[in-house]
C-alpha cells in the first residue's frame, strides 16, 4: 500500500474512525458496486488489484494504491475530493487488454460521513477484424495494421482477438507490394467495440481491385452494461472452482451454500462471539480460526467474515499463531457459509485453500 502523507493536521491522526475536529472534518469511505458488476467475458486482475488515487480539491494525493489495500476510510478536512480507479495502466495498444475503472467527484461535509460508489465500466476502445479467406488469396503477402497514431499492431489473418486503443481515431492499413494503404478510419469512443469483416473481391466481380469493408454494427458495445467482474474480480458465484470464487461481501448473500469458494484479505483472528469489534491483528493464540475481509486494512469484525481452520492441513497452512506473516496476504478458501461463526458470518468446515 502506498500511502502519501495527508494534508497538513491528520498526519497525527492514527484513528481514521475519529475525526480531529468535527467542526472542520468530515469522513470519506469508498467501495466498489458489486451489485452492478457482470461478467465481461475477459481475464482482468481481481478488483483489490484495481489502482485507486485519492487527491483532494488541490491535486494533493491522499491515497495512491491498490483497492485491496486502501484503509476503510479517511478522516479529512471538508472540501472536495476525487476519485479514479483502474484495472491497470494502459499505454498502447494491446490486443486482449480491456482496462475498466471510473472517476468519481465527492464533496465532504464538516461532521458528516459519504461513501462513494465506483462502478467500473470499459474506459478504452477496440476493434476486431474478421478477414474473409478471399482477402489472402488476392494479398498473399500482405499485411494488415491497426494504428493509432504512431502506434500500430499487426493483425495476423488467423487472429480472432480484440486490439485495445486509446478512445479516438484508430485506422486499419494494409501493407502490401512495398507499398502502405489505409483502408479507412473511424472514431470510437469508451467502451465502443467494433468489429469488422474485411473480404477482396473474387472473380464474379470482374477482379476489380477494391476492398470490400462491412462494419458490424451489432457486435459494437454502446451501453453501461459492460462492467468491472470475470473470473477472480468480485463477480464470482462461489460455486466449482476458484475461479468462480466470489467475495467475502458477496458470500453474506449465500448463507446455507456448501462447497463455496470464498476469497479475501486474511486480517486477524482471535474473535469473540459478539456481535461486533474490533479483529485482533497481532499475537494470536488460537489456531482455530481466522477473520477474512475484502480489504487488508479492515479490523472492524462485522465487515468480515470468520473461517473455521479445522485440524489438518487447512489449520496447518493458514493458522495465525504459526503464521502470523499470513495477516494482509490474500487467500482462497472452501467450506459451508454459515449465518453465525463468532457473532458474524462464517465459513465452516474449511476443506481446501490457495494462497495468492
Amino acid at each position: 500500500m502506498a500511502m502519501l502523507p495527508l494534508v497538513a493536521g491528520l498526519a497525527a491522526c492514527d484513528d481514521f474512525g475519529k475525526f480531529p475536529s468535527a467542526d472542520t472534518h468530515g469522513e470519506l469511505q469508498w467501495e466498489i458496486d458489486r451489485e452492478s458488476v457482470a461478467k465481461a467475458g475477459a481475464q482482468l486482475p481481481d478488483i483489490n488489484d484495481f489502482l485507486l488515487t485519492i487527491r483532494d480539491s488541490k491535486g494533493i494525493t491522499l491515497y495512491d494504491g491498490t483497492y485491496g489495500d486502501s484503509p476503510a476510510k479517511l478522516t479529512v478536512p471538508a472540501g472536495s475530493y476525487t476519485l479514479s480507479i483502474i484495472s491497470e495502466e494502459f499505454t498502447s495498444p494491446a490486443f486482449a487488454h480491456p482496462v475498466y475503472g471510473d472517476e468519481e467527484v465527492v464533496v465532504i461535509k464538516a461532521g458528516e460521513s459519504a461513501t462513494v460508489s465506483l462502478n467500473c465500466t470499459l474506459v478504452n476502445c477496440g476493434i476486431r477484424l474478421r478477414i474473409a479467406a478471399n482477402f489472402l488469396t488476392s494479398f498473399p503477402d500482405g499485411v494488415m495494421y491497426v494504428k493509432q497514431g504512431g502506434a500500430k499492431l499487426m493483425y495476423a489473418y488467423r487472429e480472432d482477438r480484440i486490439a485495445y486503443f486509446k478512445p479516438g481515431e484508430i485506422a486499419v492499413v494494409l501493407y502490401n507490394e512495398g507499398k502502405e494503404e489505409t483502408l479507412f478510419t473511424r472514431t470510437l469512443e469508451a467502451r465502443q467495440i467494433l468489429t469488422v469483416s474485411i473480404s477482396a473481391p473474387g472473380e464474379a466481380d470482374g477482379g476489380a481491385s477494391s476492398i470490400k469493408v462491412t462494419l458490424d454494427t451489432s457486435k459494437t458495445w454502446l451501453t453501461d452494461n459492460w462492467v468491472i467482474g470475470g473470473d477472480n474480480s468480485g463477480g464470482g458465484t462461489g460455486g466449482g472452482s476458484v475461479p468462480d470464487a466470489c467475495s467475502v461481501a458477496d458470500a453474506r448473500g449465500k448463507i446455507g451454500q456448501k462447497d463455496v469458494w470464498v476469497y479475501g484479505y486474511i486480517v486477524g483472528g482471535d474473535l469473540t462471539t459478539s456481535a461486533s469489534g474490533e479483529v485482533k491483528t497481532a499475537g494470536i493464540t488460537k489456531q482455530t480460526h481466522l477473520a477474512m475481509a475484502d480489504r487488508s486494512t479492515i479490523t472492524d469484525k462485522t465487515a468480515c467474515i470468520a473461517v473455521e481452520l479445522p485440524a489438518g492441513k487447512v489449520r496447518d497452512a493458514l493458522n495465525l499463531v504459526s503464521h502470523p506473516d499470513l495477516v494482509g496476504t490474500r487467500v482462497y478458501v472452501k467450506g459451508e457459509i454459515v449465518e453465525k461463526y463468532f457473532g458474524t458470518v462464517g465459513l465452516k468446515g474449511t476443506s481446501d485453500y490457495v494462497m495468492k
